[in-house]
């Protein structure tokens, strides 16, 4: 999916809320600068979640809870993690079933948190605001889930 501006960054992650249920993990990478955060502010609106939602880099993880009775988003950057250890002590699985749990830098640190998870990739083009936004479902739960109807 390429996505020309922050703006369109953010109705895809409100679209791609949609498709989101309580115990969905989300795991971000790109390069610096890429919308991850800018992501995460769309899925947070479709959720309808508590803001504002930022950069947890400093903080590691907040929890936004749900404005509506829906779940609540779980917003961690792995980005300062040294590794497995330092993202056991998050306890991000004490809260993950009934919450939707997404990880920016998560990438080789969290995919053992759920045998489920959508891995998303953006890519930030040169030149421009333009990124390519590359989803991939691993595990039964996105097996059946078309995740291309977030793109409509």
């Amino acid at each position: 999916m390429r996505l020309r501006t922050a703006e369109e960054t953010r109705a895809y992650g409100t679209r791609l809320a949609s498709l989101l249920r309580p115990g969905d993990l989300l795991v971000l990478s790109g390069p610096l600068g890429a919308g991850k955060t800018t992501l995460v502010q769309g899925i947070a609106e479709g959720l309808k979640v508590r803001g504002p939602i930022t950069s947890p880099t400093f903080v590691i993880a907040r929890v936004h809870p749900s404005l509506c009775g829906g779940p609540a988003l779980v917003h961690a950057d792995a980005y300062r993690l040294g590794g497995d250890l330092e993202v056991d002590d998050l306890d991000l699985d004490a809260s993950l079933e009934e919450s939707v749990t997404v990880v920016e830098w998560g990438e080789g640190l969290v995919e053992g948190l759920a045998e489920d998870r959508l891995e998303i990739h953006i890519d930030r083009e040169s030149g421009d605001d333009a990124r390519t936004v590359t989803l991939r479902g691993v595990g039964p739960r996105w097996a059946d889930t078309p995740t291309d109807a977030a793109q409509e």
